[in-house]
């Protein structure tokens, strides 16, 4: 077995390796981060793998997962110009590495050439079987047991030159070529210079639906501050939906000083009850919990509750603190001071933020402070949390999240990270480069086809897909859209379908969204009026216009059709109208094809003829085709890849639709499927 952390230039026999291994495909910035993937999934290898002259080669993927010392190895397929492919499957959690290794194979090389020679009529190849036999003869010393026995016989009938048959030969060699192959002379062999990584997650990294809800208003009776047992009580609404994520915003004690006011106002009244990014009262901090929610032991409770109805709790990191924090007290030095010795608040100027100190993660103590933070992620682990949302990731140094995400990865997994970072993509893409396994997106700022297709285009079909896994959200707390704020009612349903269908992990803001809360603060905001971040809200959750119903339909459709559980296949078609968006996500053997069309304009009926690929998609184009739309279970005939379609926005503004084949039946009927 090859040993893959050999490097080339260790290796004795290096000025005799003439296989040149490049372009291996995937890795990221030459291997300098792993990819990404969840278990049960495959990762595809591909690299131009070549020698000099005209040897042949032979080329292995090497694999292992990092706890095993033992490389597996697959035989790697030539497609074509040089071009080698191989995969493998990760079956466990944790990091695995690959490599590649290619050598001339003087074996492969012998019986190309005996091929060609029996091909032309050639008689005298004493000789050339001669050569034959040895070669196999070594591979059988490299061999033991009952592999050696049989390469040896091999080579005993290639020296028997009184009893030749070129068609009989041939079909020896090439009856034990892969045994032969197996045990190939490998001193010369090319090592790529480098391992490469998978970090391999949970399933639920790659397909989820998250519903963020605030603890503090489930409270039944109007006015009054929630509770976890109430949001016991508020289980099985969001089970229905079909969430399986709860996300919460902070649940820590909420800072007095400094005390923002119902809609962000400077000055609090005595009833207010402040912004949860203000952590940290007397009652404790990041490993305390807000006294009007209940215990440590409510909130495991709740963790378990949940569990049964398939539902994880993620929760809130936000390493901020109000000024009554205790840290700021203990730890004065993870602050920075201003010339006067005060505290330096947070800023994003003309915006100040005096209930919230942010660290500064230059102090000379940083190791203390990585530690300290590192541990509370760890304490709420240790509570049965698995999740979490991470709140500016990107306003904290990049080598802090990388120690503190290998740290709880190491102990925990299947824990699952994602990154709250709306900034540059550069540095969004950083931050999933580092390890942090779903990320919010620009999603809700993209409304347009060109917008949507660029977009989603560029995180699903390039490289970043190895490393970047989109989280769509039509809403957040802080984001109010003014395309949701101006569009007509139907712009939250389609906004939902969008954010469902195109990728496999999505989230919204709720109660606000199924209830299509779109009053903002104020004209040119995206800050909600009467925020949840500052105040106490009842919702009333059986609302006759609730898209509650909506909801739990496109994502019972995600649970049962595969091809919504992934990103690798979203591909987008042509139709000859700018606001109608048509495109389709298919397993890999097309067994389960969908194809999503959707009204952009929710105003007004908008008709166009859409285009697919059917020669792709493995339908007949000389025969109908069924298309049922699994948002309304209507079936629909199409025939060859131009059809007609049309969406009025204020019946439904999208179709859902599973592809399905004519079949027939031994019975000698037609059936679709």
């Amino acid at each position: 077995m090859a040993k893959a952390k050999q490097t080339n230039k260790a290796n004795r026999f290096a000025g005799r390796e003439r296989v040149v291994i490049e372009n291996v495909k995937p890795q990221i910035d030459e291997g300098r981060f792993p990819i990404k993937r969840t278990i049960g999934e495959k990762v595809l290898v591909e690299a131009d793998v070549f020698v000099d002259g005209h040897d042949a080669l032979s080329c292995v993927l090497l694999f292992r997962h990092e706890k095993n010392p033992q490389w597996s190895e697959v035989p790697m397929e030539f497609i074509g110009n040089d071009r080698w492919r191989a995969e493998f499957t990760v079956a466990e959690l944790g990091r695995y590495h690959y490599a590649l290794q290619g050598w001339v194979d003087h074996f492969k090389s012998w019986q190309r050439d005996l091929r060609k020679r029996v091909e032309a009529q050639q008689q005298d190849m004493a000789t050339d079987l001669l050569v034959g036999a040895e070669l196999v003869f070594q591979a059988a010393g490299r061999a033991s047991g009952q592999d050696a026995h049989r390469l040896k016989e091999l080579a005993a009938s290639l020296r028997n030159r009184r009893d030749f048959s070129g068609t009989t030969h041939l079909a020896m060699v090439d009856d034990l070529a892969p045994l032969v192959v197996q045990y190939s002379e490998r001193r010369f062999a090319t090592l790529f210079d480098h391992e490469l990584g998978v970090i391999v997650d949970p399933v639920k990294a790659r397909f989820s639906a998250w519903y963020e809800m605030f603890p503090r208003s489930c409270s039944a009776p109007p006015g009054q501050h929630g509770t976890f047992k109430d949001c016991e009580a508020r289980l099985p609404y969001v089970a229905a939906m079909g969430f399986d994520v709860l996300y919460f915003p902070p649940i820590h004690p909420i800072g007095r000083t400094h005390r923002k006011g119902k809609n962000n106002a400077l000055t609090a009244g005595p009833d207010d009850v402040g912004s949860p990014w203000a952590i940290g009262a007397e009652e404790g901090g990041y490993k305390a919990i807000h006294p009007h929610l209940g215990t440590l032991e409510d909130f495991r409770t709740l963790v378990a509750k949940a569990k049964e109805l398939g539902i994880d709790i993620a929760l809130d990191t936000a390493f901020q603190c109000s000024p009554d924090h205790p840290y700021v007290r203990e730890h004065p030095e993870w602050f920075k001071k201003r010339p006067d010795g005060t505290i330096q608040y947070a800023e994003n100027p003309p915006k100040k933020y005096q209930d919230i100190y942010p660290f500064d993660f230059e102090t000379e103590h940083w190791q203390a402070l990585w530690d300290e933070l590192t541990s509370v992620v760890l304490f709420w682990a240790e509570q049965g949390v698995r999740i979490f949302r991470v709140d500016n990731p990107h306003t904290k140094p990049f080598r802090f999240w990388d120690y503190l995400l290998e740290k709880v990865k190491a102990r925990y997994p299947e824990a699952i990270f994602l990154s709250e970072a709306f900034t540059r993509p550069k540095v969004r893409y950083g931050l999933t480069k580092l390890g942090f396994s779903q990320a919010y997106t620009y999603f809700a700022w993209r409304n347009t086809k060109w917008e949507l297709t660029t977009y989603l285009t560029e995180l699903t079909q390039t490289d970043v897909r190895e490393h970047f896994r989109p989280n769509l959200w039509p809403n957040t707390p802080d984001i109010l859209t003014e395309h949701l704020q101006n569009g007509e009612p139907p712009i939250f349903s389609s906004r939902l379908i969008l954010a469902a269908t195109l990728s496999a992990n999505y989230g919204i803001y709720g109660p606000a969204y199924e209830l299509r809360e779109n009053r903002a603060r104020e004209r040119r905001s995206e800050e909600y009026l009467d925020s949840e971040k500052y105040q106490l809200r009842r919702w009333d959750l059986d609302r006759p216009d609730s898209l509650k119903e909506l909801i739990g339909r496109v994502n019972k459709i995600r649970r049962e059709n595969p091809a919504l559980q992934s990103n690798g296949s979203l591909r987008f078609h042509p139709c000859d109208n700018d606001q109608i968006l048509c495109y389709s996500k298919h397993t890999e053997d097309y067994s389960n094809l969908i194809v999503v069309v959707v009204n952009l304009d929710s105003r007004h009926t908008q008709a166009g003829w859409v285009e697919l690929p059917i020669h792709e998609m493995g339908v007949d184009p000389e025969k109908p085709y069924q298309m049922h739309d699994l948002l309304t279970d209507a079936r629909y005939m199409w025939h060859g890849p131009r059809n007609y379609v049309e969406l009025n926005p204020h019946f439904l503004p999208a179709h859902i639709l599973r592809v399905r084949r004519r079949v027939r039946a031994e019975q000698d009927f037609d059936y679709y499927m």
